[in-house]
């Protein structure tokens, strides 16, 4: 039994870290125009829209997460391996990630917008980068952090056979693909795209023509932050908590039903998580058919 209190509390411990890392990825992504549809602020110049966004949409979330705590665990696990106390280790890992993050940022957005500067007359805002790669860099950290914590977690009592690095890639991977999907609809089209009609989502021919006024000058990517993180950062934090939190579960009742059964803890699992997987597609086809039903129909 006191086993048993120990995974549940490091369970929900687990949820809890899950969803606070999908809070801040969000908010990070917004900050530094890295999913879409803030990426297609890299059209704008195009569109002839001259803006002072920060956008740093090189590579995906899924990949560019993958990095940051891929580096952060992996230094972790070599510092506890080396003697050194976890949790300061996960720390130090994930300041380093910090810092590979910043690098990344700074380059990205400097190597875009000058990449634009000649053409299309965009100029470059080092005011624009010195305000906002310090939010970029915070709230990457505590997304970073969250998850080396989270495979540390899975790795030493929740019984993930897998090494700490490899899992902290898994979930780093796992949350920038969220945020891209989940958070989507929430990541600045709103804020962007408001000349046009919401429910539609953003028209591949519409990209880079935002709206770049602001209630006080300029627009840039610290206003869709302020905008999507009441949004955009519950959903996508709830979804990654839910996945983790409801996965846990799975196995959690895989091994409670066994008992004398026959049949192992395993195949338990993966008929509970068929079961949840139903019963989600379901109530999300609920909530998709009420929500076409009570805003109506979109061109």
């Amino acid at each position: 039994m006191d086993a048993t209190l120990i995974t549940l509390g490091a369970l929900a411990l687990y949820g809890a870290l899950a969803t606070i890392a999908g809070c801040a990825e969000d908010a990070e992504s917004d900050v530094g125009s890295q999913s879409n549809p803030n990426s297609q602020v890299q059209l704008a110049p195009q569109m002839g829209n001259i803006h002072r966004y920060y956008n740093k949409a090189i590579s995906g979330e899924p990949v560019s997460y993958g990095l940051y705590v891929g580096v952060a665990g992996t230094i972790a696990y070599a510092l506890i391996n080396l003697g050194l106390s976890p949790l300061l280790a996960m720390i130090l890992g994930t300041g380093i990630a910090a810092f590979v993050h910043g690098v990344y940022a700074v380059s990205a957005y400097l190597g875009r917008i000058v990449g634009q500067s000649k053409n299309f007359g965009q100029p470059v805002y080092w005011d624009v980068v010195m305000s906002h790669v310090g939010p970029i860099v915070g709230h990457g950290f505590i997304a970073v952090f969250c998850m080396v914590l989270m495979s540390y977690i899975a790795n030493t009592i929740l019984g993930n056979p897998f090494p700490l690095p490899l899992i902290a890639l898994i979930f780093g991977i796992t949350v920038g693909a969220i945020g891209s999907s989940t958070g989507d609809v929430h990541y600045g089209a709103e804020r962007e795209y408001q000349k046009y009609p919401f429910g539609g989502g953003v028209p591949v021919a519409n990209h880079g023509d935002i709206d770049i006024k602001a209630e006080y000058g300029l627009r840039n990517s610290m206003d869709s932050s302020y905008f999507c993180v009441r949004v955009g950062g519950v959903l996508t934090g709830l979804c990654f908590g839910l996945i983790v939190f409801l996965d846990g579960w799975r196995g959690i009742i895989g091994n409670i039903l066994q008992g004398n059964n026959p049949i192992s803890a395993s195949i338990i699992s993966i008929i509970v998580g068929l079961i949840i997987v139903a019963i989600l597609a379901i109530a999300n086809r609920k909530v998709e058919v009420f929500a076409r039903n009570k805003f109506g129909p979109y061109k």
